[in-house]
C-alpha cells in the first residue's frame, strides 16, 4: 500500500465542506500520508479544465490516482473534474439525489448556501459572540451576566480558542476566567463567579503539556516550571471539584471536541448552524 497519496478538495465556494468531509474520511486511514490541495472557487469551465489538468499532472507524478473531493454545486461544471485518473468523491451526487427522490422535490443547486449570508440574524449572532468571546476573555470584563458559559482554569489551558470557537461555530457567548494562586488555598470561588456558579465549566490539562505551552510563551521562566504547573493544576482541580464544577482535560482533545463535548455536558442550546 502507498504511503503518500495526494487528496484535491474542490469547491466552487470557500472549500470548507469539501475539506470538512474530506478530513473526516482521511482520518480513518491511519499509515498514509495525505497531501492536501484546497481549491475554491472553481466556479467557471475554464477554472473546471485547469483543475481537471492539474489533477492529471499529479496523477502522472505521483503514479498513482489522486483523490478528489467535490462539493461543486452546477452539473456541467462537476462533470469537468470527473476524469479517470483520479478517484472522484462528489458529494452533491452521493447526497443530493437520494434527498430529492425522499423528499418529492429538486434541490435549489444555489452555490454558497452552506456558507453564504443567508440569514442576518444568524449571522449576527455570530459576529456578537465573537465580540463577546474577545471582550471577555481571561477575566477582562466583570460583566458576566449575558455569558451563555464561562470557562474556567489555569493559564494556557484552552480557554481562549475553546471560548471563540464556541461563538465562531455555535453562536455561543462564551467568557473565561483565569484561576491564578491568589485563589487557590480558598474555600469558595473567587467572589465574582459567586452569583455564575450554574454557568461554569472548568478546563484542566497535563503539568506536561501545560509546561510546553509555557515555554513556548515564556521560556525558563518560574511560571513555565513543572513544579508551577504542577501545583497549578493540582489546586485549580481541588477548588472545581470542591465547588462542584465540571471539568475536561484538555491535553489530547482537539478545539472541536472539547467545544462540542461542552455543548452537549452544559446542556447549551447553538444559536447558528
Amino acid at each position: 500500500m502507498p504511503h503518500r497519496r495526494t487528496a484535491f478538495f474542490i469547491s466552487d465556494r470557500t472549500g470548507i465542506t469539501a475539506e470538512m468531509l474530506g478530513h473526516s474520511l482521511l482520518t480513518q486511514f491511519e499509515g498514509i500520508e495525505f497531501k492536501r490541495v484546497t481549491l475554491p472557487f472553481i466556479d467557471s469551465p475554464e477554472k473546471a479544465a485547469q483543475v481537471a489538468e492539474r489533477i492529471r499532472q499529479t496523477a502522472e507524478q505521483d503514479q498513482i490516482r489522486p483523490l478528489v473531493f467535490s462539493t461543486i454545486v452546477n452539473e456541467a461544471i462537476r462533470h469537468l473534474i470527473h476524469i479517470d485518473c483520479a478517484l472522484t468523491l462528489d458529494f452533491f451526487e452521493v447526497f443530493i439525489s437520494p434527498l430529492e427522490a425522499e423528499l418529492a422535490m429538486e434541490s435549489s443547486h444555489t452555490v454558497g448556501r452552506s456558507h453564504g449570508i443567508q440569514n442576518f440574524q444568524e449571522y449576527n449572532q455570530r459576529i456578537e459572540a465573537v465580540n463577546y468571546a474577545m471582550s471577555h476573555d481571561d477575566g477582562m470584563k466583570p460583566d458576566l451576566a449575558e455569558a451563555d458559559i464561562i470557562l474556567v482554569g489555569v493559564s494556557r489551558s484552552g480557554k481562549t480558542p475553546t471560548c471563540l470557537y464556541l461563538a465562531l461555530q455555535y453562536g455561543i457567548k462564551a467568557a473565561n476566567y483565569p484561576l491564578t494562586p491568589e485563589d487557590f488555598g480558598k474555600p469558595t470561588l473567587p467572589k465574582l463567579l459567586h452569583p455564575y456558579k450554574h454557568k461554569l465549566f472548568g478546563l484542566t490539562i497535563s503539568p506536561e503539556r501545560l509546561q510546553q505551552i509555557r515555554s513556548e510563551r515564556k521560556p525558563d521562566s518560574r511560571y513555565a516550571a513543572l513544579d508551577t504547573c504542577r501545583f497549578e493544576i493540582q489546586e485549580a482541580e481541588a477548588l472545581m471539584r470542591n465547588a462542584g464544577v465540571t471539568y475536561l482535560n484538555t491535553t489530547s482533545k482537539s478545539i472541536e471536541e472539547l467545544a462540542s463535548t461542552i455543548l452537549h455536558k452544559a446542556n447549551l442550546a447553538r444559536r447558528i448552524y
